[in-house]
């Protein structure tokens, strides 16, 4: 794949160089289509996180939220989009840098104009795209069906989204790296997943939690992401709190980006 453009001239075909965002949208209509074409990709991506969402109404329900202050939507809705992060861009995105650096498509790109970080931005393209459309969309349809109404911080929701979307990107990158095939990418993608959603308020949130171990859960990667989700709707957290979960998002971004740079693979495991 290539970001040139050549240009007819009187000495004959003159080679041009594009720029930044015009080879980050190429390389990303490619990856769109092969992502088209990926049927169980787009299961993980488009569907997945509504069958999540459908699957904890009913835990939900039989949990005493009201004694926290809490109910089903309030809860639910935040976590669908952790689910959209997770399973749409996460999951999918592992499996797409492994089978492009297992086809070389990374290292022939590598030899064009593209740089290493247009090449990891221009692949994620289309699953973060696909996720932050798909988050924007269940904010709309979810308040209205749900009744939650409209965020109350807007801003602290969408703080949440984006550094929650640069995260999970980054950690695809990294988790790309453990797996030698792209149906070994299904395996290695679990244990953050598993942790996730089992410790960062997704299924249960942390405030039905005993406090000592809430204050063990918040430190994990998508912890802060989904409190300021949920500080967006209900917009009643403190300033200390708000500052202190962007704090441990953005610890946990730039954690996960050192990391690509230091052990992303290029060339195949083989």
């Amino acid at each position: 794949m290539s970001a040139e453009v050549w240009k007819a001239g009187a000495g004959g075909a003159v080679r041009t160089e594009t720029g930044t965002g015009a080879r980050l949208l190429a390389l990303g209509q490619a990856e769109l289509t092969l992502l088209g074409r990926n049927k169980s990709a787009l299961f993980m991506t488009l569907v997945m996180p509504v069958t999540m969402a459908f699957a904890m109404k009913q835990a939900l329900s039989g949990m005493d939220l009201s004694r926290h202050g809490l109910s089903v939507a309030a809860v639910l809705l935040p976590s669908t989009l952790g689910y959209a992060l997770l399973f749409g861009v996460y999951s999918n995105l592992t499996g797409a840098y492994v089978a492009r650096r297992e086809q070389l498509v990374l290292k022939r790109l590598r030899i064009g104009e593209l740089r290493d970080l247009e090449i990891l931005a221009g692949t994620a393209l289309p699953s973060a795209a696909l996720g932050l459309g798909q988050c924007a969309l269940l904010v709309a349809l979810g308040s209205a069906v749900l009744d939650t109404g409209l965020p109350a911080a807007p801003h602290l929701l969408i703080a949440g989204v984006l550094i929650g979307t640069v995260m999970v990107v980054a950690f695809a990158a990294v988790s790309s790296t453990l797996a030698r095939t792209a149906e070994a990418a299904q395996l290695v993608v679990l244990p953050l997943m598993v942790l996730s959603l089992g410790g960062s308020g997704m299924v249960v949130p942390l405030d039905v939690l005993p406090d000592r171990v809430a204050t063990v859960l918040e430190l994990l990667p998508l912890s802060p992401v989904m409190e300021l989700i949920r500080a967006g709707w209900s917009g009643s957290t403190a300033a200390g709190d708000s500052l202190r979960q962007l704090a441990v998002g953005l610890v946990w971004t730039g954690i996960a980006v050192f990391a690509v740079r230091r052990w992303f693979r290029w060339d195949p495991r083989r």
